[in-house]
């Protein structure tokens, strides 16, 4: 079944509520950073572009994208991670800064790096190498402990649970649990996944996988809305939650709880990246949750979250003026 479309007014009555919601945000936290230039020739060296440096940039990613669009549509953001004592820590945190968004639960650890990801680019957004500066083993014991007191420090009086996980070291069965220990006091708990921790996640209200997590963590191939009505049903009763949203690109997505289920179409009119898309949608559907929407609505009002963010290039975010721009009348 096709999930009918939100109304407009309803939509609009719930983007107004968004703001100062506080949402805490937990997960792998990285920068992402562009370095961009022209190519104009190949190298006599190896069978390589030479891409002459033009300038470069930086943006949040991962949990840290994550938590920027909860601040781009107005929440009040606690996120919780871990950085390395290294210059790629210094600019996540000034990029933070500059986003709203505070970077007291960000704990150091002095023996890994700052997960980064260097882009290079042409002047037309083609991706032509990746450099990942990354240590991904589970953070040791006492990062872990001091992450455990963050999370009940700053999420006490959160509305709404979030987690990121990239499989980098953060997410660890002692940090979900702490996680649950908070949802056990009434804010829902939604997870961004990786099916290697899928064990991790039992209990959790609701959980965002896209279509390729969601075959490989059910062993089942999804090519039509009853392959992802089957794959998600499955899927709920491997992850333990209340909720599957199935991200399908441009196939929309599958909502599947007890009390719903269905498709939700796309609706992107241009698709330029769809990197980082997926933390748009948790973070518009967690926040939405917040808002007193319901699951549908707040599947719904991430979708058109997302039809708007996979028209940017790169880890982007989405206004609460554009959102409001792509809803319905």
């Amino acid at each position: 079944m096709t999930i009918p479309p939100l109304d407009g007014r309803r939509a609009r009555d719930l983007v107004a509520r968004l703001p100062r919601i506080h949402v805490l945000v937990v997960g792998d936290v990285m920068l992402d950073r562009f370095i961009v230039g022209r190519v104009s020739r190949i190298s006599p060296e190896a069978p390589v572009p030479v891409v002459l440096f033009e300038r470069e940039y930086a943006r949040l990613g991962g949990a840290a994208n994550v938590a920027h669009n909860l601040a781009a549509l107005g929440a009040r953001v606690s996120l919780v991670g871990v950085v390395g004592t290294d210059a790629a820590a210094a600019r996540l945190r000034t990029a933070l800064g500059a986003a709203d968004i505070a970077d007291e639960g960000l704990v150091e650890d002095p023996g890994r790096p700052t997960v980064e990801k260097v882009r290079i680019v042409t002047d037309r957004n083609q991706q032509v190498a990746r450099v990942d500066y990354e240590q991904d083993a589970n953070v040791h014991d006492a990062i872990e402990a001091e992450l455990r007191a963050r999370i009940a420090r700053l999420g006490a009086d959160a509305r709404v649970l979030l987690v990121s996980d990239y499989l980098k070291g953060t997410v660890t069965l002692a940090v979900m649990r702490a996680l649950l220990a908070l949802k056990a006091a009434g804010a829902p708990l939604l997870i961004d996944p990786k099916i290697a921790h899928l064990d991790c996640y039992q209990g959790a209200s609701v959980v965002t996988p896209n279509h390729h997590e969601a075959e490989t963590a059910t062993n089942r191939r999804i090519r039509t809305d009853e392959d992802a009505r089957a794959a998600a049903i499955e899927f709920r009763r491997r992850a333990g939650c209340d909720a599957a949203l199935i991200t399908r690109g441009e196939h929309g997505m599958w909502l599947s709880s007890e009390q719903a289920e269905g498709a939700i179409p796309a609706v992107a009119r241009e698709v330029s990246d769809v990197t980082g898309a997926g933390d748009t949608v948790v973070a518009t559907l967690a926040l939405a949750l917040a808002a007193g929407a319901t699951l549908l609505e707040a599947a719904a009002l991430a979708n058109y979250a997302a039809g708007v963010v996979v028209g940017k290039f790169g880890p982007a975010t989405v206004s609460r003026e554009e959102l409001i721009a792509a809803l319905p009348d």
